[in-house]
C-alpha cells in the first residue's frame, strides 16, 4: 500500500515569515520617519530658492515610483530576500550620499541622496505582498496587517533616534544620516530568516500566467490600484500640507508635530484588526469605509482650524489610509496567482508612488498659491480630494454591482 506524503504546513512558515516582515517594518522602516522629519529642514539649509526645501522629499517618493517595477522582476527572478537587501543597500547608499551633501553643503548632493533612499522606499512597500506569499487565503488579509502595524513601532523609534540625533554633531542632521546608515546595517540582517521560495520557471524560462495587458484588464485589479492610488496620494495630499497649515493659523511647531503624532498613529493602531475586518466583511467593504473616512477628514477640515479640527481631521485622514490602502492591497492580493506577482505588484505600486509623488509635489502648490491666506490654501488642499474620492468610490461601486461571470 502506497503512503501519500501529507501535505506540508505553511503556517509555521507563514507566521515567522510575517514576525520577520513585522520586525522589518519596525526597524527598517525607522528611517523613513526619520528622513522625513529631517529631509525638509536640511533641504531648506541647503536650497538656493527656500522653494525648493521640501524637493529631497519628493525625490524620494519618485525613487521609489521609478524602481517598483524593476524591484517587483528582481523579486520574481531572485526571491524576496535579494529585493529587500537591495532595498537595504539602496537605503544605506541614499543616507551615505545624503550625509556627504550636508558635509560638502552641495544641494544636488543630497538629492541624488534622496533619490537612492527610494530604492529603500520601493522595497518597503512590498512587504505587504510578501506577508502574504506564503500564507493560505483567509490568512493573508491579517498577514498584511500585521505587517504595516510593524509602521506604528518605527513611528515611534523613527522620531526618537532624531531626537537624540539631529544635533549630535557639529553639522546638523549628519547624525541622523549616520544612523540612518546603521539602521540598515542592522536590519538587512533579518532577511536571513525569510523564508519565501521563489515561484518556479518553466523550462523555456517564462513564469506562467497572464501577461501584464491580460492582468490590467482584470476588473478586480484595476479597482484595487485605483483605490490604492487614491487613498495613499490623498493621505499624502493632506499630510505634506499640515505643518504649513497649523503653523501658518498662529499655532506653534509643538502642536504641529503632536497633530501629526497622533495622524501618524491613527495610520498604523487600525492595523491589529483591519485584518479581521476584511475577512469578516470583505475588502471591497472595508476600501469602501476608508474613502467614507477619506470623505469626513476633508469635510472636518474644510469646517475650520481651529486646534481640535485639525486634530480630528488628521486622525480621520489616518484611519481612511488604513482602511483604504491595506483593504485595497488585499484586494489585489486575491486577484493574481503567485506566478503572476512578479508582474502585477510592481505596476500596482508604480501607479500608486506615481500618484503619491504628484501629490506631494502638487500640495504645497495648493497650499501657498491658492487664494491669499493660509486658510484659503489648506481649504484647496482638502477640496482638491473631491474629484478622486468621486472616482474611486464609483470604480469601487462599478465592481460591485458588475454581474459575475459564468
Amino acid at each position: 500500500m502506497d503512503v501519500i506524503a501529507p501535505l506540508p504546513d505553511y503556517s509555521h512558515r507563514a507566521r515567522r515569515n510575517v514576525a520577520v516582515l513585522i520586525l522589518a517594518q519596525a526597524i527598517l522602516g525607522a528611517q523613513m520617519p526619520m528622513i522625513f522629519i529631517v529631509g525638509g529642514l536640511a533641504g531648506q539649509m541647503l536650497a538656493p530658492n527656500p522653494c525648493w526645501a521640501t524637493l529631497p522629499i519628493s525625490m524620494i517618493v519618485l525613487g521609489s515610483m521609478l524602481t517598483a517595477t524593476p524591484m517587483s522582476a528582481l523579486m520574481a527572478r531572485f526571491g524576496r530576500r535579494a529585493g529587500f537587501w537591495l532595498g537595504t543597500a539602496g537605503g544605506g547608499a541614499g543616507a551615505a550620499v545624503g550625509a556627504l551633501g550636508l558635509l560638502w553643503g552641495s544641494f544636488p548632493v543630497f538629492l541624488i541622496g534622496a533619490l537612492l533612499t527610494g530604492v529603500y522606499m520601493s522595497a518597503q512597500g512590498f512587504y505587504r505582498f510578501a506577508a502574504a506569499d506564503t500564507g493560505p487565503d483567509s490568512f493573508r488579509p491579517k498577514a498584511i496587517s500585521w505587517v504595516m502595524a510593524g509602521g506604528l513601532a518605527s513611528a515611534l523609534i523613527g522620531p526618537q533616534l532624531v531626537k537624540v540625533t539631529a544635533d549630535a554633531m557639529p553639522v546638523a542632521f549628519l547624525g541622523t544620516y549616520l544612523a540612518a546608515v546603521a539602521v540598515n546595517l542592522v536590519g538587512a540582517g533579518l532577511f536571513l530568516f525569510l523564508d519565501i521560495p521563489t515561484v518556479p520557471r518553466r523550462r523555456d524560462g517564462v513564469i506562467a500566467g497572464r501577461s501584464r495587458a491580460a492582468l490590467l484588464r482584470d476588473p478586480t485589479i484595476r479597482v484595487a490600484i485605483v483605490c490604492a492610488t487614491v487613498s495613499y496620494a490623498l493621505m499624502n495630499l493632506v499630510m505634506t500640507s499640515t505643518p504649513l497649515a497649523v503653523v501658518g493659523c498662529g499655532y506653534d511647531k509643538g502642536n504641529a508635530a503632536d497633530i501629526v503624532s497622533a495622524h501618524v498613529l491613527a495610520m498604523f493602531v487600525p492595523s491589529f484588526f483591519t485584518g479581521h475586518l476584511i475577512v469578516r466583511f470583505g475588502a471591497p467593504r472595508i476600501v469602501g469605509l476608508g474613502l467614507v473616512i477619506l470623505a469626513g477628514a476633508g469635510a472636518v477640515a474644510m469646517s475650520g482650524v481651529e486646534l481640535e479640527q485639525f486634530f480630528a481631521a488628521l486622525v480621520l485622514l489616518g484611519i481612511g489610509w488604513n482602511f483604504g490602502f491595506i483593504g485595497a492591497t488585499a484586494l489585489l492580493a486575491s486577484a493574481h496567482t503567485p506566478e503572476e506577482r512578479g508582474r502585477i505588484q510592481g505596476i500596482n505600486d508604480l501607479v500608486v508612488f506615481g500618484g503619491v509623488t504628484l501629490a506631494s509635489l502638487t500640495s504645497g502648490t495648493l497650499m501657498n498659491c491658492s487664494g491669499g491666506s493660509t486658510v484659503a490654501g489648506w481649504q484647496a488642499v482638502n477640496l482638491a480630494m473631491l474629484p478622486f474620492l468621486v472616482l474611486a468610490g464609483a470604480s469601487l461601486i462599478w465592481l460591485v454591482m458588475r454581474p459575475r461571470e459564468g
